[in-house]
């Protein structure tokens, strides 16, 4: 896809994942608004596969560790042709695949994750298994900054780094805000960039909104194999692309009436 492409495509995830989230009276639009732009990039220019064949084996590995993100997820999915766009209508209903946490009974879908901290440790696993195999696709996780305070994803990095994981990308969604306030008045986890590196990690910052900065900085760094698991560290808004909802710690819970 060309950048145009991938903003359209952006667009798209909004505006889907606020109509599930208000048909569903459901929550967490403010963390699928700001990860809108990351997935579009993701899903419009970075990643292999073949929606057509959700398990082929040389398919690049997506896993969504922040799951209650769920509904951009699903969003780029029906976009791309995993599901049927119709399917989103479901969202959150009894028996539904489209559950309020990403879940891996939906095509295209990994893992089902939600609780947060598991998503790193698993995607470790998928990169291992690739690279004992002699296997050339890459495995992307994207985290959101207050699961970045759970220690199972340091250890996931210690056991990445030893085992020169460099098909590894760690995407983190840097929105700043948790739960009921900021990340860093519950943990704060500056410096953030300086502790990936550390843990032996490439690492790089960048606007996460902005698809030619990320396009072009994501396609370099998943092409390079010097050893080291990869991290980028997307600065985003949360609630991004509604004026009202951005920066707003009580959109990671409300969901919109018909008026907003």
């Amino acid at each position: 896809m060309s950048v145009d492409e991938i903003k359209q495509l952006a667009a798209q995830i909004r505006i889907k994942s606020l109509g599930m989230v208000h048909r569903a009276k459901a929550s967490h639009i403010g963390s699928a608004l700001s990860i809108a732009d990351i997935l579009a990039v993701l899903y419009g220019r970075v990643l292999i596969f073949d929606s057509e064949n959700p398990e082929a084996p040389h398919r690049d590995r997506f896993i969504l560790s922040k799951g209650h993100a769920c509904v951009a997820l699903y969003a780029a999915l029906s976009e791309v042709g995993f599901i049927d766009k119709s399917d989103l209508d479901t969202y959150g209903e009894d028996y539904s695949k489209l559950m309020n946490h990403v879940s891996h009974a939906v095509p295209g879908v990994e893992f089902s994750t939600g609780s947060l901290g598991h998503g790193l440790p698993f995607a470790v696993g998928k990169a291992k298994t690739a690279k004992m195999k002699n296997e050339n696709w890459n495995t992307f996780v994207l985290l959101s900054d207050g699961e970045v305070a759970e220690g199972s994803n340091w250890e996931a990095l210690l056991f990445a780094a030893h085992h020169n994981l460099d098909n590894l990308m760690i995407i983190v969604d840097y929105n700043k805000i948790q739960s009921m306030t900021t990340v860093k008045e519950t943990l704060n986890i500056e410096p953030l960039g300086d502790k990936f590196a550390a843990f032996g990690c490439e690492t790089v910052e960048l606007d996460g909104h902005n698809l030619l900065e990320m396009t072009d900085q994501i396609e370099n760094l998943k092409n390079k194999t010097n050893g080291k698991p990869k991290v980028v560290i997307a600065h985003t808004t949360k609630g991004k692309g509604v004026s009202f909802m951005e920066n707003k710690v009580e959109w990671h819970y409300k969901s919109p009436n018909d008026d907003e």
